[in-house]
């Protein structure tokens, strides 16, 4: 029960195919065991878009329950696909689909350690300051912590930033001498065609992957017809965590 509500505190909210390939049981035993954790006040069950399944979201007792500082959060529609492919990757890093690593930290709960304070942000830093007076940090999706303390970032790009902002984050990556890797996982081949373009205006090719693939119940009939990409990928997101 503690790593399934753990699983759930990390995210914004799970599907009953997540929890079933975290247990590595079927969607529908899983979703039992969801309905159990529903019953009992640790989740709730949320209808959130016509002909998608239910979503299950971790309240305040349940974070209690495993002794977690992470606050209960809403839903967001407007995120919506971007939190069901960000669950479906950090399942996807916990299994190696990304290699062998000592940690898998999603933004939630790396922002969580920031604000707690520590020697080592997660945070990539990105120059000058916020609104807040703070320095101005970038937070990848998930982070991975390989052996030795090397960071992997992994980001999942919907939709295309602007140039400026895009290539900011890059330089960032850059930078920072403890980020070993960044992997971008992209749906749209416009978007990772224009990630290609930025790569190269930095220079960093070395330190950049971009995957394209379908997304989670909508696959993208473009999705393999992007050259010059580090690597061209036709699966749906979700099969990466399998």
């Amino acid at each position: 029960m503690d790593a399934l509500l753990a699983f759930i505190g990390e995210h914004r909210f799970v599907l009953a195919a997540h929890a079933g390939a975290l247990l590595g049981t079927s969607e529908e035993v899983a979703r039992t065991r969801l309905r159990k954790l529903t019953q009992a006040s640790y989740l709730i069950e949320e209808p959130v878009l016509g002909g998608q399944p239910a979503a299950y979201r971790i309240t305040r007792l349940g974070l209690d329950v495993i002794g977690s500082r992470l606050r209960a959060l809403p839903i967001s529609l407007t995120n919506y696909w971007h939190d069901v492919g960000a669950a479906w990757l950090w399942l996807a890093a916990r299994n190696g689909g990304f290699g062998p690593v000592r940690e898998v930290l999603a933004e939630r709960m790396m922002r969580s350690r920031d604000a707690r304070g520590g020697d080592a942000p997660f945070g990539v830093r990105l120059g000058g300051v916020g609104r807040d007076g703070l320095q101005r940090l970038h937070y990848p999706d998930l982070l991975l912590v390989q052996s030795g303390g090397r960071r992997m970032a992994i980001e999942l790009e919907i939709t295309g930033k602007s140039p400026s902002a895009r290539e900011r984050i890059l330089a960032g990556y850059a930078a920072d001498p403890r980020i070993g890797r960044v992997a971008y996982v992209v749906y749209k081949p416009q978007v990772a065609q224009a990630l290609c373009a930025s790569v190269a205006r930095l220079g960093i090719s070395s330190l950049i992957a971009i995957h394209v693939v379908a997304p989670p119940n909508r696959p993208h009939p473009d999705a393999g017809r992007v050259r010059g990409i580090a690597r061209r990928d036709r699966r749906q997101v979700g099969e990466l965590a399998r």
